[in-house]
């Protein structure tokens, strides 16, 4: 299954126009360990980055695809993995739940480095040519953006799909990096009318590239490398003696994120992977369909990258939960709210930090925390994909729904689905739940999207399927090398550096 992520080098006269590209626009491509490990990054590319804003389109920004930088809008370098220990004063469990902060990359959201493992591997094999073809990013959200970031940055045209029930703040900010932005019908849980519009695409006779981030193995390869490194390094930090690493919690979407729960599961054998989805359409949870408002998390389908065999636990989140508590983190009553009650005040300031499927990730935190009966000893983590930077506009809307936010309100909120979230809606998966699950991928992967029976099958059954994956970093950092020497621009700032 070596050729689950294809690292041959397609095309020498596609590559070779890559690496023009790159020599013209001043491009230099980080390798996997230094996205795990900032310090191997040289000295003279942190110094270009002391000028830069962290959303800047700027190709030394790829150096910021890590969780490591210092949280600063402008000119920050690198510090300690981003991340909150949120207290039993606000989630009333025991257990600590450590959450990581995607809001510190570049675009505010992790996506940026899902998309990079997508678009790299096809461009330093010759298998992208970025001088004649559009890198087509599909998403319910940050994907898109993710891709069209980094597009911009490789010097690639893009074409950013997503639904048009998505926030504005997406599209405002698509419309000035995508080179084109397509809208599909519906929402968070409209998958398919998104797969759809890939194929009318491939039918158009465009020379272009589709990357979906659900059937993407480097999605699931940087998130099990980059991801899943960045959680032990907060661990380190976090755990003392006598604590016990219980669970990485994640939302599905598009089954990269929840890669990391395969290496924890690596590093500490007895813990549990969650996976979380809406209430609203609880696809893993009871085959089922709806709509909900947890932005960013695509349902009605399993994604062909989630390795269900390896998952533990699936929970429902309903919806009304993060949506309230979005106010009550955000809105200068709930966090007045939140301080009076014994909150930390600094604590507080950075709930923002959380966007609405993090939000959802904590939810499920606690119901697992609740679920197990942890105690202080007990640690679990969880990812925040983005902050609230990209849903203000949802505020103003939960506004004119629900009228202005009152301390009646806070206090409602914050009993209703802090304190009182429960262990409803959460099922521990057995052998057949999880055959169950895996199944349910034919449907729209084979029937749907082209992949193969024996594909499907070897997910299941082939027990070197997934770990296949996971040897690809040092080939994949050997081609980076190679395609930065030949572009020659590093070799040139180092020898600057020396002298």
């Amino acid at each position: 299954m070596s050729d689950l992520i294809d690292l041959t080098i397609h095309d020498e006269a596609k590559l070779e126009r890559a690496i023009e590209r790159a020599r013209e626009q001043n491009i230099i491509i980080p390798t996997f360990k230094q996205m795990i490990n900032p310090d191997l990054i040289p000295d003279a590319i942190k110094e270009k980055l002391a000028e830069v804003g962290l959303w800047d389109l700027n190709p030394v920004n790829l150096f910021r695809i890590n969780w490591h930088n210092e949280p600063a809008a402008s000119g920050g370098k690198y510090g300690r993995v981003n991340y909150l220990v949120l207290p039993k004063e606000l989630t009333g469990v025991d257990a600590k739940i450590v959450v990581l902060l995607g809001k510190w990359f570049p675009t505010g959201a992790h996506k940026v480095g899902a998309a990079f493992g997508c678009l790299v591997p096809r461009l330093v094999t010759g298998q992208f040519d970025p001088t004649t073809q559009k890198a087509v990013w599909p998403s319910t959200g940050n994907y898109c953006r993710g891709g069209a970031y980094d597009s911009n940055l490789l010097a690639c045209e893009s074409i950013a799909i997503l639904p048009e029930g998505m926030s504005k703040e997406r599209f405002e900010w698509l419309s000035k990096v995508a080179g084109e932005t397509i809208k599909t019908p519906g929402s968070e849980s409209n998958v398919k009318e998104i797969f759809d519009k890939c194929w009318e695409l491939r039918a158009s006779g465009q020379d272009l590239s589709i990357f979906n981030q659900f059937e993407e193995f480097g999605n699931y390869l940087w998130h099990y490398e980059v991801t899943g490194r960045a959680m032990m390094e907060a661990l380190d930090e976090v755990m003392g003696e006598g604590d016990r690493f219980r669970a990485t919690i994640s939302n599905t979407g598009s089954g990269g994120t929840i890669a990391c729960g395969d290496y924890m599961k690596e590093q500490y054998p007895g813990s549990k992977i969650v996976a979380s989805e809406a209430l609203q359409c609880p696809t893993l949870l009871n085959n089922g369909f709806g709509a909900h408002r947890i932005e960013g998390i695509g349902d009605k389908h399993v994604p062909w990258i989630h390795n269900v065999k390896n998952t533990d636990i699936v929970t429902a989140i309903d919806d009304n939960g993060p949506m309230g508590l979005i106010r009550l983190f955000n809105e200068a009553v709930g966090q007045e709210f939140l301080v009076g009650l014994g909150v930390d005040a600094d604590l507080v300031a950075r709930l923002p930090e959380l966007g609405i499927s993090s939000v959802a990730n904590v939810l499920a935190a606690i119901k697992t925390a609740k679920y197990y009966e942890m105690d202080a000893n007990d640690v679990i983590i969880t990812v925040a994909t983005d902050s609230m930077e990209m849903y203000a506009s949802r505020l103003v809307e939960l506004t004119e729904e629900h009228g202005q936010f009152t301390d009646l309100a806070a206090s409602g909120v914050f009993h209703q689905y802090l304190m009182g979230e429960s262990t409803d809606n959460m099922q521990e998966l057995t052998y057949v739940d999880r055959k169950r699950i895996h199944n349910l991928k034919y449907f729209t992967w084979v029937e749907q999207q082209g992949k193969t029976y024996e594909e499907i099958q070897a997910q299941w059954y082939d027990p070197n399927y997934w770990t296949s994956i996971h040897g690809h970093v040092d080939e994949l950092d050997a081609l980076i090398d190679a395609f930065n020497e030949r572009v020659g621009l590093l070799a040139e700032l180092l020898a600057a550096e020396a002298v």
